[in-house]
């Protein structure tokens, strides 16, 4: 049965296309997948259906007919990895941008759990479920660089206690907006749920969780930096969310700043990761060399 949905409009919504403002209200919808629930006469204003590029008036009530959810399942694809480190009982991979870590609505097909399932085969944890084998923490779509992923339940147990613990190193290197007066800092401020745009995160004391980003800057230019972040929680979008509450947003973050010409999404690399193996007992550490967009907006940033 189909699930109906009812917005009611405010005159701050005046102005906007309907296809982003139920994309920007209705989490799991991305703005193509609203304009297909419209193109079916799916989606009314004050009970008239309405096109793809219909302008909010401020006052009506929008009924959006959702469709029934599709069955989720994970099928392995072979697509390229680039395996860092691997044993029997993970793997470091280094995520390219642009790649989803796991299927999602919108994402079923080309993410890495795609392709490790193509890869190990019945060899990843199962604790996340059958969308999620193996993924013991994830990095955003536009943001490159290494992850790890368990092979085993005891080995994703094992590392996601370290997480908890604060003890799993995950450095970043990103270029960030503006000019620091401190070359280094912490920022310690909770993040939870934006309130009216589901999407995105803020920082908050409504609902949310303690998140710190320590940060340095290692070279500066002018109007941009080169910085490197370290984790000590690992909340969703947690330093595109931080940089940008304290004026400084990464370098291309069209959801927390502003897009940049040349890339798509964010200037942010998960550069480092080191973690305690499950069953050796070793501390072990991985850096990724900086991907080409990154090196590409460096060169062009030292010609400034």
């Amino acid at each position: 049965m189909s699930e109906f949905i009812t917005l009611e409009c405010t005159p701050e919504d005046c102005g906007k296309r309907i296809d982003k403002y139920i994309s920007d209200y209705i989490a799991e919808l991305t703005r193509s997948a609203v304009q297909g629930i419209i193109s079916k006469n799916a989606v009314t204003a004050d009970g008239k259906s309405v096109s793809k590029n219909y302008r909010i008036k401020g006052s009506e009530k929008i009924s959006v007919e959702l469709p029934e959810p599709e069955p989720m399942e994970a099928v392995p694809e072979n697509i390229p990895l680039d395996i860092v480190y691997e044993d029997g009982d993970l793997l470091v991979v280094n995520k390219p941008k642009g790649m989803v870590v796991h299927p999602a609505h919108g994402n079923y097909h080309g993410t890495l759990v795609n392709a490790l399932l193509y890869y190990c085969g019945d060899s990843l944890s199962g604790i996340n479920g059958v969308i999620r084998p193996g993924i013991v923490h994830r990095i955003d779509k536009n943001t490159s660089g290494l992850l790890i992923v368990a092979k085993n339940d005891k080995a994703h147990l094992h590392l996601s206690e370290q997480i908890k613990a604060h003890s799993f190193t995950r450095e970043y290197e990103a270029v960030a907006s503006g000019y620091f007066k401190d070359t280094e800092g912490t920022v310690n401020a909770p993040i939870g749920r934006h309130k009216t745009d589901r999407k995105k995160m803020c920082v908050t004391a409504e609902n949310s969780r303690n998140a710190v980003t320590h940060y340095s800057v290692i070279k500066q230019y002018g109007g941009y930096a080169r910085i490197r972040c370290r984790l000590e929680t690992g909340r969703t979008h947690q330093i595109r969310v931080h940089m940008a509450y304290i004026g400084h947003p990464v370098l291309g973050d069209d959801v927390y700043g502003k897009p940049y010409k040349g890339i798509e999404g964010q200037c942010l690399h998960a550069r480092k990761i080191g973690f305690i193996h499950p069953s050796t007992g070793e501390y072990m550490e991985f850096t990724s060399e900086l991907p080409e967009y990154f090196v590409t907006i460096i060169n062009k940033l030292e010609r400034i």
